[in-house]
């Protein structure tokens, strides 16, 4: 067991509040958002402890080389259900057989949101049927926003493959941030009692983290993804050149999941975030892209041990039981 006590920090702030001493600094109200880990933490029993994490090698990396043209592949180990993460710049224009070689049939059915689809749905289309027009695709447009993933929502996912008489053979895409992901995830795993499912994730925290380990879902009046399944994609396609899109205070809300996986299980990810953070920030797409490798290797280790989050899973959700009461309670934290 490896730990680390190195304070870390995360700000987004045109003008950071230099004079604050707490631990965290949260303002719905401006672009300030900060993430203070520091040494060392105290614990509920009146201990002092450190923050440990197990100490998976991680190769050196220089965020300056040149990124190669091929995709970096993770995969995730799950006997005959296994499948890959490609990772890479420009992976929808430059590389469509990625998602056609796992596209089932000849039907698909894009799922998107109102942000999203300006920006990608005619790339996914074009990746989707470059040299192949013997596939047809048909799209659903969600509203974009947590208080969206319902019931009512996922809805209307399933009367635009019925209406477009979809069947077992078809292929569902989700193009989209995680609500996008868990809905058409879900939609995914219950249409005809189960098609094929490809996750193309467009932002951090979706391309770090929740389109990969198969967790799917919606939200009840009663708590968060309490209606889901478990049920993993044919592959994960995470193409970084759509985070050029996302807002600072969402780039800075997603390197939160990569910062967890550094403190609940890799240290020297940990050592090597804080030496590379002005980068990330900066989008420096290298820095971006072994981020998501990085987080993405131990998410598909911790899944392949525990699928059902019936033990070391548990600990990626570090973070989460906090920010879904907020979701709840105070709304106003979350937005």
């Amino acid at each position: 067991m490896a730990c680390t006590t190195n304070a870390f920090s995360l700000a987004l702030s045109s003008k950071p509040n230099t004079k604050s001493s707490s631990s965290s600094d949260f303002s719905p109200n401006s672009s300030h958002f900060f993430v203070r880990v520091h040494k060392p933490a105290r614990v509920s029993n009146g201990f002092r402890g450190r923050i440990c994490a197990n100490a998976t090698r991680v190769m050196d990396q220089s965020v300056d080389e040149k990124s190669s043209e091929a995709p970096t592949i993770v995969e995730v180990d799950l006997g005959d259900r296994s499948y890959p993460i490609y990772i890479g710049s420009g992976l929808l224009h430059h590389q469509p057989e990625l998602l056609q070689k796992h596209v089932h049939g000849k039907k698909v059915l894009v799922v998107t949101n109102t942000t999203i689809a300006p920006l990608y749905l005619d790339k996914v289309v074009d990746a989707l049927t470059k040299g192949n027009p013997n596939v047809s695709v048909e799209n659903v447009i969600l509203p974009d926003g947590e208080k969206y993933k319902n019931m009512d929502t996922l809805m209307k996912v399933f009367d635009k493959a019925i209406e477009s008489r979809l069947d077992r053979r078809c292929t569902f895409v989700a193009l989209g941030g995680g609500v996008v992901g868990d809905m058409c995830g879900f939609a995914a795993a219950s249409f005809l009692r189960g098609v094929n499912l490809i996750q193309i994730p467009t932002n951090v925290m979706a391309q770090a983290d929740s389109s990969v380990g198969g967790k799917t879902g919606v939200n009840h009046p009663l708590g968060k993804n309490l209606i889901g399944a478990f049920y993993h994609p044919q592959c994960v396609l995470v193409d970084t050149d759509t985070l050029d899109t996302l807002p600072d205070r969402e780039l800075a809300s997603g390197l939160a999941e990569v910062i967890k996986y550094g403190l609940i299980r890799d240290a020297e990810f940990f050592e090597w975030q804080e030496k590379n953070m002005e980068k990330l920030m900066a989008r420096d797409p290298n820095a971006l892209a072994y981020a998501i490798k990085r987080s993405c290797e131990n998410k598909a280790e911790v899944v392949s041990l525990d699928e059902k989050e019936n033990g070391v899973r548990g600990t990626l959700n570090l973070g989460h039981t906090f920010g879904h009461v907020s979701f709840i309670f105070v709304p106003l934290i979350i937005y």
